[in-house]
């Protein structure tokens, strides 16, 4: 059986985080998303917005996608490649979102070899990628993988987007955070001097564009 992850209400911060990131997108953009609240803050609130002719262009097919798609924000009209389809490799999400996905001639599965290709994504203008991660430092290095040594998940197409995105016409990629998470001594703050010793540097300072918190967006570029 295909893993069902249900479409979750975001958290309030989750909320904030994607609000600062909404104005950045604009009518015609070309989305990618990864998995979390934050993504799907987003697909939230576009699809109560006046955005209109969206494509997408992803890794991961997630719920956010779906309601946008079912509220007229998604098209792919202005889309430079694979005008008028939903390019993905992969989807994981709700029940409600594998129905959608079943024989919709509109969605277009490729191997993540296309999917991931930087010089792909960058012909896609006003590209928007959006993804997670577990703390980024002041020299603008992201860790995604691993808390400290201990591993998290895996490197994923994170960096391929952050690249792709940046090379786009327009371009933007998003990387967001809460900027603090309860630990066990506290509050514990997710933008550190240095990453926390043994961290995986998932996205190196010289490849980060946007840093995106519950206080607003850094542009680290």
């Amino acid at each position: 059986p295909l893993p069902v992850i249900p479409d979750t209400e975001p958290t309030a911060v989750e909320k904030q985080i994607a609000g600062h990131v909404l104005p950045h997108i604009h009518d015609g953009s070309c989305i990618q998303l990864g998995v979390g609240g934050v993504p799907a803050a987003i697909g939230t609130m576009i699809s109560h917005s006046d955005l209109k002719d969206l494509g997408v262009h992803t890794e991961m097919y997630v719920d956010a996608f779906r309601k946008m798609t079912e509220a007229g924000k998604i098209n792919g009209a202005r889309k430079n490649i694979d005008r008028y389809k939903q390019v993905m490799s992969f989807a994981l999400g709700s029940k409600e979102l594998y129905d959608f996905l079943d024989d919709n001639p509109g969605i277009i599965a490729y191997p993540v070899e296309y999917t991931n290709n930087v010089e792909t994504i960058a012909k896609l203008d006003n590209f928007i990628s959006v993804n997670a991660c577990i703390e980024v430092d002041l020299f603008g290095q992201v860790c995604s993988e691993s808390i400290g040594t201990v591993h998290y998940g895996g490197t994923g197409g994170q960096l391929d987007f952050v690249n792709g995105a940046y090379l786009s016409r327009g371009g933007q990629s998003f990387i967001c955070m809460t900027s603090t998470y309860s630990g066990k001594d506290g509050t514990v703050s997710r933008i550190r001097p240095i990453l926390t010793p043994g961290a995986i540097v998932t996205d190196p300072r010289t490849s980060v564009h946007k840093i995106a918190t519950e206080f607003g967006v850094a542009n680290l570029k």
